[in-house]
This record gives C-alpha cells, sequence and structure tokens, in this order.
C-alpha cells in the first residue's frame, strides 16, 4: 500500500503529464476546432486501458472515466513506437461518432507493456453525406464519413501510408485531417515521456501499484458523495426538439436510485433507437464515459478535489435496454450524438436537483451549437472548410451566483475563437458575436445569458452545419421558484424582407449577400425572481443583460432612470404570493405534457418495446401522426389500434409479444 503523500505526488505527476500532452496536442494542431475551440481530449491509461489522469486546464472534459479495453484487444501484437487508432462507433466503443478520431500508444518498461497513453482529435471533416460529416438528417452510420475499425496507424514509429491514403482520398479537407493526427501522435509521445520519468521515479511496481490506488480512491470519493446524498427514488424527464429531421420530441426518461454508496440510473424509459443521427452508442456499457458526464459534474460540484479517473464510475450502473436512442444497434447513424448527451445530462442535473436542492443550480442551456462553413474563399482561390464558432448558452443559476454568461456548466469547456481569427481563416464577415437580452432565466440567480452570432457570406451555394442546435422548442428549466430561459433561434437575412425562420434546422446553403443568425438558449432561473435584490437587477438592466421592460414583469423592479423606484417596486412586488415551484418548464412543455403524459408515454414505451428493434422508430413516429386530437394513455391506445388495423404485420408482430431485444 502506497502511503498517502506519496499517492497524491504520483496523481499530481499524473496530473502534469496530461496536461503536458493538452500543450503539445494544443500547440501544434492545424484545424482551428482542435487549437482554438479545443474540442479534443489526451489521458494515460493503466494497463487494462482505464483512465486514470486527465488534464483539467484544456479540452474537452467528458472522458476521465473512459475505458480503451475493447478497442486495445481487437489489436494484436503491440510493439514500442506503435500507435492504434479508430473513429468507428461500433468498434471497441471508444470513438462515439465518426469526426472523433482516437489513439493510444503502449508504453512499455521491462519488455510488458505498463500504461498506455491516449486521447482524440474532433476531425473538421470526414467525408459523408454533408461537410463536417454531421447533421441530424442523417439515417445511416454510413452516411456519416469514413470508418476505421480498430488498426495500428503506426508501426514502429513508421505511419501507415495505405491508411493515410485512404483518409486523404476520403475527407473534404485532408490537410487537417493529417495535422491533427500528427499532432495528437505527438501528444501520445509526450505522454509516453512522462510515464517513463514515473516509473524511473516511483519504480515499476510502485508506478503500477499507485495507479490502482489512485483509481480506488477516486471510487472512495465518489461513493462517499452517494452516502451524504439521501437515498431514494428520483424521476426525472426532459426532451429534445426532434427526433429526425422536422421529427417529434425524443424524451429521455432516468429512475435515479441512489442505496447508501450506490447509484442506478435506469434509462428505461427512453425513447427507441431513432432513425435519425441522434442515438448515443454505449455498446450496453453500464458505466459508458458518455453515459455518465452528467455525473462527472455532479461529483466534480460535490467535491472539487475528487480525483478524476475511471474509479469513479464504480459507484454508478446504468440501464439502457438495446435498441433503445442510449444503446442502438448498427447501423444506426450516431453523429449528432452530443445534442442527445446534452439532453442526457439535463436529466442528471434534474435528479440530483431534487435529491439534493440546496446544492444543484437550475437547468443549462444545453444546446452547444457548432456552426461550420463550407465556402469558397476567392482570395485565395480555393475551397474552405472550418468551424466558425461555438454558440453556447448560459449555464442555470447557482445556489450562491448567477449562471455564467454564453458559455455555462457543461460546454464550458468549448472555446471562443477569436473573430479576427475566423475572419482570417473563413471568407466571411461576423456581424456580431455576444450576449442575448433577456434570454437567462428570471431568478433570484439568475440564469446565464445566450450567445447569439451573425454573419455574412459572399460566395455562392455557402453551406452550414449547425450541429447540436436545440432548445428551439423545449426550454431550459428554472427550479425552485426561478423561471425558464429563453429559446433558441435560426433565422436567415433577419430584419430584411426575406427573413426566414429555419426552426430547429441545422443546416442551411446561403447564398452571396446573406446573413444567419444563429442565437443558444439562456440558462435557468434558481429561486423567485422577486427575491432578488432590486440593486442587481438594476445592474443587470444597466449591463444590457435584463430589458427594462423584462425587470418590471419578470423581477418586479421598476427602473426609472438607471434608479430602482423603491416605492413602486414594492408595490409591484406585493401583487403576488413568493413562488417556490420545484420546477418551471416553460408553456411549451407544459402544454405538450397536457398530451403526452407519463400514462401515455408508458402505453408507448411498453408497446415499442416488445416490437423487433426495426420497427420501433417507425411505430412511434405512426403513433404521434395520429395524435393529433387525441391526448393521454387511452389516445395512445386509440393510435396503436388504428395502426394494428393499417398495418397487420405489425398486429402479428404484437400477438406473437416479441421479446425485448429481437433483431
Amino acid at each position: 500500500m502506497t502511503d498517502k503523500m506519496t499517492l497524491r505526488v504520483l496523481a499530481n505527476h499524473a496530473r502534469a503529464a496530461a496536461e503536458n500532452m493538452a500543450h503539445t496536442l494544443h500547440r501544434t494542431a492545424h484545424s482551428a476546432f482542435v487549437k482554438e475551440t479545443q474540442d479534443f481530449t489526451v489521458m494515460l491509461m493503466d494497463r487494462r486501458g482505464d483512465t486514470f489522469a486527465v488534464p483539467m486546464d484544456l479540452g474537452a472534459t467528458w472522458y476521465p472515466g473512459l475505458t480503451y479495453g475493447r478497442a486495445i484487444d481487437m489489436v494484436s501484437d503491440y510493439r514500442p513506437g506503435d500507435v492504434a487508432f479508430t473513429n468507428d462507433p461500433y468498434s471497441g466503443h471508444v470513438a462515439t461518432h465518426a469526426p472523433d478520431t482516437h489513439l493510444w500508444k503502449p508504453v512499455f518498461s521491462e519488455g510488458e507493456i505498463v500504461a498506455w497513453t491516449g486521447g482524440h482529435i474532433h476531425n473538421t471533416d470526414m467525408g459523408g453525406a454533408v461537410p463536417a460529416s454531421l447533421s441530424r438528417s442523417l439515417t445511416e452510420v454510413h452516411q456519416e464519413g469514413l470508418r476505421f475499425p480498430p488498426m495500428k496507424l503506426v508501426h514502429e514509429g513508421q505511419f501507415d501510408e495505405t491508411v493515410m491514403r485512404i483518409m486523404e482520398t476520403n475527407v473534404r479537407k485532408p490537410g487537417l485531417n493529417i495535422g491533427d493526427i500528427k499532432a495528437l501522435v505527438g501528444a501520445l509521445n509526450t505522454g509516453e515521456r512522462k510515464v517513463q520519468a514515473m516509473i524511473q521515479r516511483f519504480g515499476k511496481t510502485g508506478f503500477v501499484d499507485g495507479v490502482s490506488q489512485l483509481m480506488d480512491q477516486a471510487e472512495a470519493e465518489a461513493r462517499a458523495i452517494l452516502r451524504a446524498t439521501p437515498d431514494g427514488e428520483y424521476i426525472f424527464a426532459d426532451y429534445a426538439d426532434e427526433d429526425s429531421d422536422a421529427g417529434n420530441p425524443c424524451r429521455l426518461h432516468l429512475k435515479l436510485c441512489i442505496q447508501g454508496d450506490q447509484a442506478v440510473l435506469d434509462f428505461s424509459g427512453s425513447d427507441p433507437q431513432l432513425g435519425s443521427s441522434l442515438n448515443v452508442p454505449s455498446g450496453g456499457d453500464p458505466r459508458h464515459t458518455i453515459l455518465l458526464v452528467g455525473i462527472y459534474y455532479v461529483l466534480y460540484t460535490l467535491n472539487p478535489q475528487i480525483l478524476l479517473n475511471t474509479g469513479l464510475t464504480r459507484a454508478f450502473t446504468c440501464i439502457t435496454p438495446k435498441g433503445s436512442v442510449l444503446n442502438p444497434v448498427a447501423p444506426a447513424a450516431v453523429g449528432m450524438r452530443s445534442l442527445t448527451c446534452a439532453r442526457l445530462r439535463s436529466v442528471i442535473f434534474g435528479a440530483f436537483a431534487q435529491a439534493i436542492p440546496d446544492k444543484m443550480p437550475a437547468a443549462p442551456a444545453g444546446n452547444n451549437c457548432i456552426v461550420n462553413v463550407m465556402t469558397r474563399d476567392e482570395r485565395h482561390q480555393k475551397t474552405v472548410i472550418a468551424a466558425v464558432n461555438p454558440v453556447v448558452g448560459g449555464g442555470g443559476g447557482m445556489p450562491h451566483r448567477d449562471g455564467t454568461n454564453g458559455s455555462g456548466a457543461d460546454a464550458a469547456y468549448l472555446k471562443n475563437t477569436p473573430i479576427e481569427i475566423t475572419e482570417t481563416e473563413v471568407p466571411v464577415e461576423v456581424l456580431r458575436y455576444g450576449l442575448a437580452q433577456d434570454t437567462g432565466g428570471a431568478g433570484q440567480w439568475r440564469g446565464g445569458l445566450a450567445t447569439e452570432l451573425s454573419f455574412r457570406v459572399f460566395a455562392p451555394d455557402t453551406r452550414i452545419t449547425a450541429r447540436n442546435r436545440d432548445r428551439s422548442k423545449f426550454r431550459p428549466w428554472g427550479t425552485l421558484g426561478g423561471q425558464s430561459a429563453g429559446l433558441a433561434h435560426m433565422v436567415l437575412n433577419p430584419g430584411q424582407p426575406a427573413e426566414t425562420d429555419l426552426g430547429n434546422r441545422d443546416t442551411a446553403v446561403l447564398q452571396p449577400g446573406d446573413v444567419l443568425m444563429i442565437r443558444s438558449a439562456g440558462g435557468g432561473g434558481r429561486g423567485d425572481p422577486y427575491l432578488r435584490a432590486p440593486e442587481r437587477v438594476a445592474r443587470d438592466v444597466a449591463c444590457g443583460y435584463v430589458s427594462q421592460e423584462a425587470a418590471a414583469h419578470d423581477y418586479g423592479v421598476v427602473i426609472d432612470n438607471g434608479i430602482v423606484d423603491q416605492k413602486q417596486t414594492q408595490a409591484l412586488r406585493k401583487k403576488r404570493p413568493l413562488r417556490d415551484s420545484m420546477f418551471d418548464y416553460g408553456a411549451e412543455r407544459t402544454a405538450y405534457e397536457t398530451q403526452w403524459s407519463d400514462a401515455a408515454y408508458e402505453v408507448l414505451n411498453t408497446t415499442l418495446g416488445k416490437l423487433p428493434i426495426h420497427w420501433r422508430f417507425f411505430t412511434k413516429t405512426e403513433v404521434f401522426a395520429r395524435m393529433t386530437d387525441r391526448k393521454g394513455a387511452e389516445g395512445v391506445e386509440a393510435a396503436l389500434g388504428e395502426i394494428c388495423t393499417r398495418f397487420p404485420e405489425l398486429a402479428a408482430l404484437l400477438a406473437r409479444d416479441a421479446q425485448p431485444g429481437d433483431a
């Protein structure tokens, strides 16, 4: 057993090594999406492929519990200098959509593998049906770009030129892909050197045993948090706007069961596998990191000193039935899984908000929209494809402060690209990139404001993809009397005669002179807004965060020439009692759930669970089409009766009572 002081020193060395890896990648990457937005990860893994160290200052924050074990085992005969890779969501269940290219490298000591270095970069484009490879409209993984199952990319220090040529031939901007991949290889090499230094300092046995104990320590810290959380069953649901292009809502449903120092996250009430790219390829792993990202945020909020490694996942078990949106089977499309993951985090936050309401915030915006442009650069006579900027919404109101404006909570790791760099690399004119007034949910602690981006293009047939666009129909919720936040919008040529509201679309084709405005959602408010100090409201008005009209309407604060009118404010605030409702979902969701109640969904999901997987999404869509003038469980049953009459094959399947998971 390594003593506590030595273990802490090892943890610090491992963290520093991961930070060095991240700096290597950050400084040598080619694409703006990696070097500016920082959609990448790096990590150190034990000999089984379980992550034991990640950086805290650079890169994405989704993967402290990622295990590469299944992917590692699909490649044989590792030798010093080898690097393996994959971007296939269905091979090894490390990559979760095709643009995420994961690499890993063995670290040898005395002839045996004692650790791995690894990480991923989000390639700007992997080919496929649309520029940047991702859109809600895609229906099968084959449309989402070139895929490589786990295989060697570097053989004893030499790149496999055949693999590189295949990639160069099939992607739209091969220079960016190859440059970013080589930068990641450099980061893995940095990590390997740092691991060797740790082995030299702590000894081979001391290093291996110490890493194992770091995992155990993280597990113990996670279990301590669960023991301090009241036992119980906490149920929460939330919705993505569409389950397909111009489709129906996608529902995620969680039953969180906490007992002692362990928790079960049962997602059985969630939607079936979808006929769009919103599916989340967990592979049925009960502790897949992509299912537990919201858990990491909760744990780190409650204990900012907690060790971030795979040990955290041991206290949690996820239930995701095969053939559901959180455990699809191939060839289901998965490219937009990050949109669904944002909603997945929302339901985890909502469940914990019931368990520990004094410690949890309101909902963050939950729509980390990534804007990509493919256009012609007339200045240099070349085609350009690049990420312009993330359009990320605010954080939810906290127990002790307002939500962060414009880059809140679960999407805060996505960094802004300076406008000067954007306009240098991409032939667009950015007209506005800033915060949107009156978009944060009103509350004693206000929700963070939305981000708004407007830009003009100059070339014909400029193609825009705005992946992860959501929250244009269902608002981020407020809590403990706080109000829900503003909705997201995407508008073509705003303020002009040809203005067009694009609804929840995530693709558009623009012509010279066209302007596109994209706005995220805001964060939900926390606590009754009538409890907010009037001076804070006045400051919000002065800063442009809240309009004078919203100050009066939402906060009961009357502002006259920048000064709080105390008499009118007191009179206005006396006109209604204080509010303390657990959640405020907004009028849109409230209206929706008068038709689609929990009972209605229970009837629907019970029926879908009896069907073969390939019938489920079709049947769901048919039921929704027949619910126009119906509501509740009775309406669903009537709709199912009509469908069985229309499709005798379906009636036969239900009569046979097919088991869940049948293919």
